[in-house]
Order: C-alpha cells, then structure tokens, then sequence
C-alpha cells in the first residue's frame, strides 16, 4: 500500500467518522476517534457487504460503506456502554 493509498483510506475513513457520528446524534469521538471507528466501520461494512452480495465502488461506495459499518459499529458500542 502506498502513501496516497494510506492518505485516502485516512479521509475515507474520517469522513465516515464524521458521518457516522452525525448521524447517531452524538458528536463522534473527535477526529482521530472518528478516523479510528470510521476505519473499522469499512473493516467491518465490507465484510458486511461481501458477506450480503451487495457490491459499492469507488470513492462514494467507500464512503458509504464505512459509513455504514460504522453506524453499526457506533450502535454496538453503546449497547456495552449502557450495559
């Protein structure tokens, strides 16, 4: 993996973060809480994604699959934090 390849993952995944956390009404985890969660999100929505046949490219289908893998990821971190 390159560095532009690593640079893009990182504002993929912030964006995602961001995303994510506007989305689950919270203010996220700041920006590098939000790169973190936004970079398991697209660990955890492609896996999602592969795992249902649904197919997402480029840069938009990046963005919304990490965005997605981290709302799910966000909704189960607070199930632990309520429990």
């Amino acid at each position: 993996m390159d560095f532009v390849s690593v640079l893009i993952s990182l504002a993929v995944g912030a964006v995602a973060g961001l995303l994510a956390g506007t989305v689950m009404k919270g203010g996220g985890f700041g920006l590098q809480g939000n790169i973190i969660i936004g970079l398991i999100g697209g660990v955890v929505g492609g896996f999602l994604f592969r795992l249902l046949a649904i197919a997402a490219g480029g840069l938009i289908g990046s963005i919304v699959t990490a965005t997605l893998g981290a709302v799910i990821l966000l909704v189960l971190i607070g199930l632990f934090k309520k429990a």
